[in-house]
């Protein structure tokens, strides 16, 4: 199959629309079940790309959940604590353990869950039963993965009534050197970005403190797999083998930072006991929660605590989560990695990132201030590294 007929462009109105090889050979996919859409390709393409570096990089599964052409997170298979299962809502999944690709699956998708309603999904390795299973509850638009076991297909075919997007793509397909796309009539062409984040990639530590353990590592390389197939302007946080934070699309820099800390801050808030021993009102559903959890992590907190309001989202009242009890237990996490996609115009970036624990931060230097921002991440004996390598992507 050369090409795919799609129902429509991003939107109803632009027809016709397809996927097709200009030089007449096959499409690197099958299409297993559904019909998916010029969107949901672009995050099939994009986000297999991810998972696939994630492992070639750290040499573990990786995953990813993606909405409108940028990760809501990325994750490696590493184990989860009982309070990160209870987070992500996976505490009750049978085989979790023994399953190190649906441990990343798992905290991808736990991440930012409100961003990830609706994802499109990417797994490195073949789809096993208990991801399919994680998968099979949550609202998600397809999948894409080199292979699926029999139980996986089974479990994902029964998702939207039969009509769940899946997509097998060929692990051994290599794009085209050059790559070309229209806008407004006009060709542009470049050379794919084939640029290889690894170890090596932070060699260059340019501040005083340069210990930097091989797990951080691993999580700057995570952050800045993850920048190169976001939507720039980007910043990405990343923790425990998964991004935790990602500010995509923002105009400014220092933007992008306050995006990424605030979303990090979540998911570190997330896992305080104040969260995890919420008990929900009989009926509500994983989505609503992922929304009671945000307004009561929010400074609108009435709106879910609020008497004649609580009696609908919670079968005991909880008491306030208070600014200054945030504020506390956040001052106690350190040793977050920060990646950006260009450089740090400003040591602002450096000051917001360690307000949410920031300790090591990849970054491609030269900027007519790296002096500042280097001084800044000194004052704070932070452990910066410049890749020389900018990740825009658009």
């Amino acid at each position: 199959m050369n090409e795919f007929q799609l129902k429509y462009g991003c939107n109803p109105n632009q027809k016709p629309a397809r996927i097709f090889m200009e030089d007449g050979s096959d499409l690197p996919v099958e299409i297993l079940n559904g019909r998916p859409g010029y969107i949901n390709f672009l995050d099939a393409f994009n986000s297999w790309q991810l998972v696939k570096e994630l492992k070639e990089a750290t040499g573990m599964c990786a995953a990813t959940s993606f909405k409108h052409v940028s990760p809501t997170s990325a994750a490696v298979g590493k184990p989860l604590s009982p309070a990160l299962k209870k987070a992500c809502f996976v505490d009750d999944i049978e085989g979790l353990d023994d399953s190190p690709l649906a441990c990343a699956y798992a905290r991808a998708r736990g991440t930012d869950r409100m961003s990830s309603f609706g994802d499109w999904i990417a797994l490195s390795d073949e789809c096993d039963e208990v991801t399919a299973r994680i998968i099979a509850r949550e609202v998600s638009d397809g999948i894409i993965a080199p292979a699926y076991t029999p139980r996986a297909m089974e479990i994902l075919k029964g998702k939207k009534k039969g009509a769940y997007n899946i997509v097998k793509i060929d692990p051994a397909y290599v794009p085209a050197a050059i790559e070309h796309k229209q806008v407004f009539g006009v060709t542009f062409e470049q050379g794919r970005n084939n640029y290889r984040i690894d170890r090596s990639t932070l060699d260059n530590i340019v501040t005083r403190n340069k210990a930097l353990p091989e797990d951080k590592a691993v999580d700057l390389i995570i952050s800045l797999i993850t920048l190169k197939y976001t939507q720039s302007n980007s910043v990405c946080f990343a923790a425990d083998g998964q991004a935790i934070g990602v500010g995509a699309g923002q105009q400014s820099r220092i933007h992008c930072t306050r995006l990424a800390a605030q979303k990090a801050d979540l998911w570190h808030l997330r896992q305080h006991e104040k969260v995890l021993s919420l008990q929900f009102a009989q009926g509500v559903g994983r989505p609503e929660k992922n929304n009671i959890i945000d307004l009561y992590l929010s400074d609108d907190a009435d709106e879910v605590l609020a008497e004649g309001e609580w009696q609908k989202n919670f079968a005991v009242r909880p008491a306030p989560f208070t600014r200054e009890e945030k504020a506390a237990y956040l001052a106690t996490i350190r040793g977050v990695s920060l990646g950006s996609d260009a450089f740090f115009p400003f040591s602002d970036n450096i000051e917001r990132a360690f307000r949410s624990g920031v300790s090591y931060i990849a970054e491609p230097g030269g900027s007519v201030r790296d002096d500042l921002v280097i001084a800044a991440a000194d004052a704070h004996d932070m452990v910066m590294a410049f890749t020389g390598m900018r990740l825009f992507h658009h």
